[in-house]
């Protein structure tokens, strides 16, 4: 499992497995959020069986599912809603960890610049340059 930190509280993680889940309780994290939709592809783990392996391990699981480049502000809105009431570290996944790293730089809960959230994605591993005039809304 490769995590990248985002911020003390915040990281985004290419897929998880369920059996990733105690690990991540026994590190801090109390939130998982999934932004993959179900079955997008062969092999991926159920959402079913992440959320019963994260409820298992006392992590509270969220499924936020983004596909195609497509932000809608529904999604970036329950992003937002499940960052600002989570207690303890938050983990975000997709297959690669761009969804949710570009869903956590349009949902903004820290109110930062968009060069700073663009910074805080780069120190990440992520280029998110190509949103900057949508980080600017």
């Amino acid at each position: 499992m490769k995590i990248a930190q985002v911020s003390e509280t915040f990281a985004v993680a290419p897929q998880i497995l369920p059996g990733d889940m105690p690990p991540l309780a026994e590190a801090g994290y109390r939130t998982v959020i999934c932004n993959r939709p179900d079955g997008e592809e062969p092999g991926q783990p159920s959402v079913d069986a992440l959320r019963a392996a994260a409820e298992a391990a006392g992590i509270a699981f969220h499924h936020i599912p983004v596909s195609g480049g497509d932000f809608p502000q529904v999604a970036i809105g329950a992003f937002a809603r499940v960052r600002e009431e989570s207690q303890g570290k938050v983990l975000a996944f997709c297959r690669s960890g761009t969804r949710s790293i570009t869903l956590d730089a349009l949902a903004n809960v820290t109110n930062e610049s968009a060069e700073t959230r663009l910074e805080r994605a780069r120190h990440a591993g992520y280029d998110l340059s190509a949103m900057r005039d949508r980080l600017g809304e």
